[in-house]
């Protein structure tokens, strides 16, 4: 039998694992008091207040597998179809000048990926690859879009480009700006968008001195970026379940071998970069070129990572004059 000694090793670590539990839930109250008393605390914004802000009358919501898809269309309906994929940390507003311009003579259909924006987090928590095709594939399936054209900058290059090599004969042209997804060999299998476990209040704390911060890298010129871009910024990383969804697709994120799939790829590409880009360097068109079938590059001088925002009508022109050659003049 035994003894009530031969089970003290197990009442004390018990016990202190009750008196950690206790210590860690009194930590974060204190941190989240401190957070609140200085300021700092910043939950989430209500959807609707964030609809008030942010909806227009070209606004609409699809369900794809349980996750409510918001997405604008505009231009005419029977032009050549654009999609539009923004980046890591961005909205569909991102492309509010391109859009506007582009859409005189295409339709434009731009969405908020799985996990951004008014959008908010997937229902499946699943932020793969795969899971990102398979949405976007049902997206442009139940707007009825058979063959299109996809624009996608940073993160959304990369699932740009993924798309294109999934549909190869549905994908008439490609744009890719500052793509993300080609790692060198020694990054493989490496998670690019992994953040430090600190990382995690920004569930809770986050200012917009942070946000300006956070967004300043991606402007070759700082000033560009005025206020409003920032007030945007931090309102849609405040949608509902967003930061938490941003951290998880951090975690899920892992850098493949994109060359197999490159190559797969039919459609004309341009790539488009700005040459003072600190966040995905230039350098990196040279190994997409490489691999793809047909691709033209353009390197801007002086603009950053978010060119179509730091200075919008350069990249346009240029962005313009390859689609209308292939779209719209192609005999």
């Amino acid at each position: 039998m035994h003894n009530e000694k031969e089970f003290e090793g197990f009442k004390s670590p018990m016990r202190l694992y009750k008196s950690m539990s206790l210590s860690a839930i009194l930590l974060i109250s204190t941190v989240l008091l401190a957070l609140a008393a200085y300021g700092l605390w910043a939950p989430d914004l209500s959807l609707g207040e964030l609809q008030k802000r942010y909806d227009s009358t070209s606004s609409n919501v699809v369900n794809v597998d349980g996750m409510r898809i918001h997405y604008k269309d505009t231009g005419p309906q029977d032009a050549p179809v654009l999609l539009l994929l923004h980046g890591f940390g961005s909205s569909l507003q991102t492309w509010d000048v391109w859009a506007g311009s582009l859409a005189q003579k295409y339709r434009v259909i731009r969405l908020d990926l799985p996990g951004f924006g008014l959008t908010g987090p997937s229902p499946s928590n699943d932020y793969s690859e795969l899971s990102d095709v398979n949405t976007l594939t049902q997206f442009v399936d139940k707007l009825g879009v058979s063959d299109l054209s996809v624009i996608g900058h940073s993160m959304g290059g990369k699932i740009a480009w993924t798309f294109a090599a999934a549909h190869p004969d549905r994908v008439k042209a490609l744009v890719l700006m500052a793509p993300d997804g080609f790692p060198q060999p020694e990054a493989i299998g490496t998670k690019p968008y992994a953040m430090p476990a600190i990382m995690g209040l920004m569930k809770y704390c986050l200012p917009s001195y942070f946000v300006r911060k956070s967004i300043e890298p991606a402007f070759a010129d700082a000033s560009a970026l005025d206020d409003k871009m920032v007030s945007r910024y931090h309102d849609m990383l405040r949608a509902p379940g967003v930061r938490a969804a941003i951290l998880e697709r951090g975690h899920q994120t892992i850098y493949t071998d994109p060359v197999p799939r490159l190559k797969k790829i039919k459609a004309p590409t341009l790539l488009l970069w700005g040459e003072e880009d600190k966040m995905i360097p230039s350098s990196n068109a040279t190994s997409y070129a490489g691999v793809l079938a047909q691709s033209k590059t353009v390197f801007i001088p002086k603009l950053g990572h978010l060119l179509h925002e730091e200075q919008a009508d350069i990249g346009l022109a240029q962005l313009v004059e390859f689609l209308d050659a292939r779209l719209l003049n192609a005999k």
